[in-house]
Protein backbone atom coordinates (compact mmCIF):
# COMPACT_ATOMS: atom_id res chain seq x y z
CA UNK A 1 0.00 0.00 0.00
CA UNK A 2 1.68 3.46 -1.24
CA UNK A 3 0.44 6.59 0.74
CA UNK A 4 0.32 9.13 -1.79
CA UNK A 5 1.27 12.48 0.15
CA UNK A 6 -0.74 15.76 -0.98
CA UNK A 7 1.66 17.99 -2.97
CA UNK A 8 2.45 21.34 -1.55
CA UNK A 9 1.02 24.19 -3.93
CA UNK A 10 3.98 26.77 -5.69
CA UNK A 11 4.41 29.67 -4.41
CA UNK A 12 3.71 32.32 -6.98
CA UNK A 13 7.10 33.92 -8.24
CA UNK A 14 7.74 37.16 -6.66
CA UNK A 15 8.26 40.16 -9.23
CA UNK A 16 11.76 40.75 -10.00
CA UNK A 17 11.75 43.90 -9.02
CA UNK A 18 9.42 46.60 -7.59
CA UNK A 19 6.64 48.84 -9.42
CA UNK A 20 4.41 51.54 -8.41
CA UNK A 21 1.99 49.54 -10.12
CA UNK A 22 1.64 45.85 -9.08
CA UNK A 23 1.25 43.19 -12.31
CA UNK A 24 -1.89 42.04 -10.22
CA UNK A 25 -3.72 45.97 -10.21
CA UNK A 26 -2.34 46.54 -13.98
CA UNK A 27 -4.94 43.53 -14.61
CA UNK A 28 -7.44 45.94 -13.58
CA UNK A 29 -9.33 49.13 -14.90
CA UNK A 30 -8.14 51.22 -12.19
CA UNK A 31 -4.97 50.14 -12.18
CA UNK A 32 -4.52 50.52 -15.91
CA UNK A 33 -5.74 53.78 -15.55
CA UNK A 34 -3.23 54.71 -12.69
CA UNK A 35 -0.13 53.51 -14.57
CA UNK A 36 -1.63 55.72 -17.84
CA UNK A 37 -2.01 58.94 -15.78
CA UNK A 38 1.32 58.36 -14.23
CA UNK A 39 2.67 57.54 -16.89
CA UNK A 40 1.93 60.35 -19.00
CA UNK A 41 2.13 63.15 -16.08
CA UNK A 42 6.03 61.47 -15.87
CA UNK A 43 6.39 62.10 -19.42
CA UNK A 44 5.19 65.44 -20.07
CA UNK A 45 7.13 67.03 -16.65
CA UNK A 46 10.13 65.51 -18.11
CA UNK A 47 9.89 66.91 -21.23
CA UNK A 48 8.52 70.36 -20.50
CA UNK A 49 11.71 70.08 -18.42
CA UNK A 50 14.23 69.37 -20.93
CA UNK A 51 12.53 71.41 -23.77
CA UNK A 52 11.63 74.30 -22.17
CA UNK A 53 15.22 76.42 -21.90
CA UNK A 54 15.19 75.12 -25.82
CA UNK A 55 12.34 77.09 -26.13
CA UNK A 56 13.10 79.75 -24.14
CA UNK A 57 16.54 80.33 -26.45
CA UNK A 58 14.88 79.84 -29.36
CA UNK A 59 11.86 82.66 -28.63
CA UNK A 60 13.94 84.75 -26.78
CA UNK A 61 16.67 85.01 -29.67
CA UNK A 62 13.33 86.40 -31.55
CA UNK A 63 12.33 89.23 -29.09
CA UNK A 64 13.50 92.73 -29.09
CA UNK A 65 15.96 93.59 -26.92
CA UNK A 66 14.11 95.81 -25.04
CA UNK A 67 10.95 92.50 -24.33
CA UNK A 68 14.08 90.57 -23.59
CA UNK A 69 15.12 92.34 -20.52
CA UNK A 70 11.66 92.69 -19.60
CA UNK A 71 10.49 91.58 -16.24
CA UNK A 72 8.41 89.88 -15.59
CA UNK A 73 9.65 88.01 -18.99
CA UNK A 74 7.30 87.33 -21.31
CA UNK A 75 6.20 83.90 -22.61
CA UNK A 76 6.00 84.37 -26.11
CA UNK A 77 7.16 87.19 -28.31
CA UNK A 78 4.59 90.00 -28.85
CA UNK A 79 6.76 90.41 -32.29
CA UNK A 80 8.73 87.86 -33.89
CA UNK A 81 11.99 88.58 -35.47
CA UNK A 82 13.61 85.76 -37.00
CA UNK A 83 15.81 87.76 -38.97
CA UNK A 84 17.74 87.72 -35.81
CA UNK A 85 19.45 84.39 -36.71
CA UNK A 86 20.77 85.90 -40.15
CA UNK A 87 22.07 89.42 -38.56
CA UNK A 88 23.40 87.24 -35.32
CA UNK A 89 25.56 84.89 -38.25
CA UNK A 90 26.50 87.97 -40.64
CA UNK A 91 27.60 89.79 -37.63
CA UNK A 92 28.92 87.47 -35.58
CA UNK A 93 30.51 85.89 -38.68
CA UNK A 94 29.81 82.64 -37.03
CA UNK A 95 30.96 80.41 -39.95
CA UNK A 96 34.39 81.45 -39.48
CA UNK A 97 34.59 80.20 -35.90
CA UNK A 98 31.93 77.65 -36.66
CA UNK A 99 34.66 75.91 -38.94
CA UNK A 100 37.53 76.81 -36.00
CA UNK A 101 35.16 75.11 -33.19
CA UNK A 102 34.97 72.05 -35.95
CA UNK A 103 38.88 71.53 -36.30
CA UNK A 104 39.27 71.43 -32.84
CA UNK A 105 36.45 69.37 -31.63
CA UNK A 106 37.04 66.86 -34.45
CA UNK A 107 40.77 66.36 -34.20
CA UNK A 108 40.78 66.54 -30.60
CA UNK A 109 38.43 63.54 -31.20
CA UNK A 110 40.63 61.13 -33.77
CA UNK A 111 43.60 61.62 -31.40
CA UNK A 112 42.10 60.92 -28.61
CA UNK A 113 40.60 57.89 -30.27
CA UNK A 114 44.20 56.83 -31.28
CA UNK A 115 45.28 57.03 -27.94
CA UNK A 116 42.91 55.91 -26.01
CA UNK A 117 41.84 52.75 -27.14
CA UNK A 118 44.86 51.21 -28.02
CA UNK A 119 45.91 51.95 -24.41
CA UNK A 120 42.60 50.64 -23.19
CA UNK A 121 43.11 47.43 -24.99
CA UNK A 122 46.41 47.01 -23.56
CA UNK A 123 45.47 47.30 -20.64
CA UNK A 124 42.65 45.04 -20.75
CA UNK A 125 43.70 42.25 -23.20
CA UNK A 126 47.64 42.47 -23.46
CA UNK A 127 47.62 42.40 -19.90
CA UNK A 128 51.45 44.50 -19.32
CA UNK A 129 53.62 44.45 -16.05
CA UNK A 130 52.34 47.15 -13.63
CA UNK A 131 49.15 47.58 -15.92
CA UNK A 132 46.89 47.72 -12.66
CA UNK A 133 49.14 51.04 -10.65
CA UNK A 134 48.93 52.72 -14.50
CA UNK A 135 45.71 52.71 -14.61
CA UNK A 136 45.56 53.52 -11.21
CA UNK A 137 47.85 56.14 -11.42
CA UNK A 138 46.01 57.46 -14.34
CA UNK A 139 42.62 57.48 -12.34
CA UNK A 140 44.69 59.22 -9.94
CA UNK A 141 44.63 62.32 -11.93
CA UNK A 142 40.66 62.51 -12.10
CA UNK A 143 40.56 64.06 -8.44
CA UNK A 144 42.60 66.85 -9.38
CA UNK A 145 41.36 69.85 -10.06
CA UNK A 146 41.21 71.11 -13.46
CA UNK A 147 42.36 74.79 -12.39
CA UNK A 148 45.23 73.63 -10.85
CA UNK A 149 47.04 71.53 -14.19
CA UNK A 150 46.25 74.80 -16.62
CA UNK A 151 49.81 76.87 -15.37
CA UNK A 152 51.96 73.64 -15.96
CA UNK A 153 50.11 72.21 -19.40
CA UNK A 154 50.27 75.60 -20.22
CA UNK A 155 53.93 76.03 -19.77
CA UNK A 156 53.92 72.93 -21.88
CA UNK A 157 52.39 73.58 -24.64
CA UNK A 158 55.11 76.79 -24.85
CA UNK A 159 57.73 75.22 -24.98
CA UNK A 160 56.83 71.36 -25.90
CA UNK A 161 59.79 69.32 -24.42
CA UNK A 162 62.21 67.67 -26.83
CA UNK A 163 61.42 69.92 -29.97
CA UNK A 164 60.50 73.12 -28.29
CA UNK A 165 57.96 74.11 -30.24
CA UNK A 166 55.28 76.76 -29.23
CA UNK A 167 51.63 75.84 -29.76
CA UNK A 168 50.13 78.71 -28.78
CA UNK A 169 47.11 79.73 -31.49
CA UNK A 170 47.77 76.10 -32.95
CA UNK A 171 45.16 73.43 -32.24
CA UNK A 172 47.40 70.95 -31.62
CA UNK A 173 47.43 72.96 -27.74
CA UNK A 174 44.64 71.17 -27.25
CA UNK A 175 44.70 68.16 -28.74
CA UNK A 176 47.75 67.11 -27.45
CA UNK A 177 47.14 67.64 -23.40
CA UNK A 178 43.54 66.19 -24.15
CA UNK A 179 45.10 62.78 -25.87
CA UNK A 180 44.88 60.28 -22.48
CA UNK A 181 41.51 61.07 -20.82
CA UNK A 182 41.58 58.93 -18.06
CA UNK A 183 37.93 58.59 -17.51
CA UNK A 184 37.78 57.34 -21.47
CA UNK A 185 40.64 54.81 -21.26
CA UNK A 186 38.42 53.70 -17.73
CA UNK A 187 35.66 53.42 -19.76
CA UNK A 188 36.94 51.80 -22.89
CA UNK A 189 39.00 49.16 -20.44
CA UNK A 190 35.50 48.08 -18.70
CA UNK A 191 33.98 47.35 -22.04
CA UNK A 192 37.03 45.33 -23.78
CA UNK A 193 36.81 43.31 -20.11
CA UNK A 194 33.63 41.87 -21.48
CA UNK A 195 34.84 40.28 -24.50
CA UNK A 196 36.08 37.00 -24.42
CA UNK A 197 39.46 35.85 -24.04
CA UNK A 198 38.51 33.17 -26.27
CA UNK A 199 38.19 35.70 -29.08
CA UNK A 200 41.12 37.06 -28.82
CA UNK A 201 43.06 33.29 -28.36
CA UNK A 202 41.54 32.57 -31.97
CA UNK A 203 42.82 35.95 -33.76
CA UNK A 204 46.15 34.87 -32.35
CA UNK A 205 46.18 30.80 -33.92
CA UNK A 206 45.02 32.61 -37.18
CA UNK A 207 48.46 34.88 -36.54
CA UNK A 208 46.64 37.90 -35.75
CA UNK A 209 48.84 40.23 -33.76
CA UNK A 210 47.79 42.49 -31.16
CA UNK A 211 47.42 45.62 -34.03
CA UNK A 212 45.37 43.50 -36.57
CA UNK A 213 43.03 41.53 -33.56
CA UNK A 214 42.73 45.20 -32.23
CA UNK A 215 41.43 46.90 -36.07
CA UNK A 216 39.02 43.36 -37.41
CA UNK A 217 38.26 41.90 -33.79
CA UNK A 218 37.41 44.70 -31.46
CA UNK A 219 36.55 47.54 -32.61
CA UNK A 220 33.68 46.25 -34.81
CA UNK A 221 32.37 44.86 -31.72
CA UNK A 222 32.63 48.05 -29.72
CA UNK A 223 30.91 50.42 -31.37
CA UNK A 224 28.61 51.27 -28.46
CA UNK A 225 30.97 52.40 -25.98
CA UNK A 226 32.93 54.30 -29.05
CA UNK A 227 30.23 56.38 -30.10
CA UNK A 228 30.01 57.07 -26.00
CA UNK A 229 33.58 58.11 -26.22
CA UNK A 230 33.06 59.79 -28.86
CA UNK A 231 30.41 62.34 -28.14
CA UNK A 232 31.94 63.12 -24.59
CA UNK A 233 34.89 63.86 -26.34
CA UNK A 234 33.19 66.30 -28.92
CA UNK A 235 30.87 67.62 -26.30
CA UNK A 236 33.84 68.55 -24.08
CA UNK A 237 36.06 69.96 -26.68
CA UNK A 238 32.70 71.80 -28.65
CA UNK A 239 32.02 73.56 -25.03
CA UNK A 240 35.59 74.25 -23.08
CA UNK A 241 35.98 77.81 -22.45
CA UNK A 242 39.23 78.15 -20.45
CA UNK A 243 41.77 76.80 -22.14
CA UNK A 244 40.94 77.81 -25.50
CA UNK A 245 40.66 81.10 -24.42
CA UNK A 246 44.40 81.08 -22.81
CA UNK A 247 45.89 79.27 -26.00
CA UNK A 248 44.28 81.50 -28.91
CA UNK A 249 45.59 84.60 -28.14
CA UNK A 250 44.28 85.60 -31.70
CA UNK A 251 40.88 86.22 -32.25
CA UNK A 252 40.94 85.07 -35.70
CA UNK A 253 41.77 81.22 -34.66
CA UNK A 254 39.24 81.13 -31.47
CA UNK A 255 36.55 79.03 -30.73
CA UNK A 256 32.43 79.57 -30.57
CA UNK A 257 32.53 79.55 -26.96
CA UNK A 258 35.63 82.23 -26.66
CA UNK A 259 34.29 84.17 -29.31
CA UNK A 260 30.74 84.96 -27.85
CA UNK A 261 31.84 85.50 -24.26
CA UNK A 262 34.18 88.52 -25.83
CA UNK A 263 31.69 89.96 -28.03
CA UNK A 264 28.83 89.59 -25.38
CA UNK A 265 29.40 93.40 -24.23
CA UNK A 266 28.72 94.48 -27.52
CA UNK A 267 26.21 92.74 -29.01
CA UNK A 268 22.16 93.49 -28.49
CA UNK A 269 20.79 90.80 -26.46
CA UNK A 270 18.88 88.89 -28.82
CA UNK A 271 21.29 88.73 -31.09
CA UNK A 272 23.30 86.94 -28.90
CA UNK A 273 21.30 84.36 -27.88
CA UNK A 274 20.56 83.54 -31.67
CA UNK A 275 24.21 83.18 -31.54
CA UNK A 276 24.06 81.01 -28.38
CA UNK A 277 21.56 79.01 -30.43
CA UNK A 278 23.10 78.85 -33.83
CA UNK A 279 26.39 77.14 -31.91
CA UNK A 280 23.99 74.68 -29.92
CA UNK A 281 22.60 73.27 -33.34
CA UNK A 282 25.24 71.07 -34.09
CA UNK A 283 25.69 69.42 -31.05
CA UNK A 284 21.90 68.71 -30.54
CA UNK A 285 22.13 67.90 -34.40
CA UNK A 286 25.13 64.94 -33.62
CA UNK A 287 23.24 63.54 -30.17
CA UNK A 288 19.79 63.54 -32.33
CA UNK A 289 21.35 61.22 -35.38
CA UNK A 290 23.58 58.98 -32.96
CA UNK A 291 21.58 59.12 -29.99
CA UNK A 292 20.95 54.76 -30.61
CA UNK A 293 24.49 54.33 -30.23
CA UNK A 294 24.87 56.51 -27.58
CA UNK A 295 22.37 54.45 -25.17
CA UNK A 296 23.02 51.35 -26.82
CA UNK A 297 26.98 52.04 -25.14
CA UNK A 298 25.30 53.24 -21.86
CA UNK A 299 23.46 49.95 -21.21
CA UNK A 300 26.17 47.88 -22.77
CA UNK A 301 27.29 45.81 -20.03
CA UNK A 302 28.15 42.20 -21.43
CA UNK A 303 28.47 40.33 -24.87
CA UNK A 304 26.60 37.87 -25.91
CA UNK A 305 28.44 34.32 -26.60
Amino acid sequence: MTITLPRKKKRAEAPSGRTLVSPSQLRTRGGKTLYVIVFVCTFVAFTIAFLFPLYWAVTGAMKTPAELARTPATLVPQQWHPESFAEAWSQMNLGKYLLNTVVVAGGAWLVQLAVDVPAAFALSKLRPKFGNVVLGLMLVTLMLPAAALLVPTYVTVTDLPLLHLNLINSPTAIWLPAAANAFNIYLLKRFFDQIPDELIEAARLDGAGPVRTLWRIILPISRPILAVVSILTIVAAWKDFIWPLLVFPDTGKQTLSVMLQRVAIDLPLNLLVAGMVLASIPMIALFLVFQRQIFAGLTAGSIKG
